[in-house]
């Protein structure tokens, strides 16, 4: 098994920004891809970023590409995601996930291990 941990939880105004981390623990060795989920009220959790474990990839959604940046240290079994110009749409409850599936994968079905998320809050 594998257990994802989420930090960063913040309030921030538009225009501002936040960084979010997700340390990793377990069976580190059994996970090739890990990526950001979130997900607001009432809404569907969408995908946001994937970053491939080994290679380094990276994939991002329409909606962040060029505002947000994911990264990873294997060394430290973390990922982090660097979120700048945020938008009041942003805000959501984040998730960190890891896939046994090599690639960078964009859909909840292909991760295999959850963090419980932390919540990011935009104001207007």
């Amino acid at each position: 098994q594998v257990q994802l941990v989420e930090s960063g939880e913040g309030l921030v105004q538009a225009g501002g920004s936040l960084r979010l981390s997700c340390v990793a623990s377990g069976r580190t060795s059994i996970y090739y891809g890990m990526g950001w989920f979130r997900q607001a009220p009432g809404k569907e959790r969408e995908f946001v970023a994937a970053v491939g474990w080994i290679s380094g990839n990276t994939h991002y959604a329409d909606s962040v590409k060029g505002r947000f940046t994911i990264s990873r240290d294997n060394a430290k079994n973390t990922m982090w995601l660097q979120m700048n110009s945020l938008k009041p749409d942003d805000t959501a409850n984040y998730y960190c996930a890891a896939s046994r599936t090599t690639g960078l994968r964009v859909f909840t079905y292909e991760y295999n291990f959850w963090g419980q998320g932390t919540q990011v809050t935009v104001s207007s």
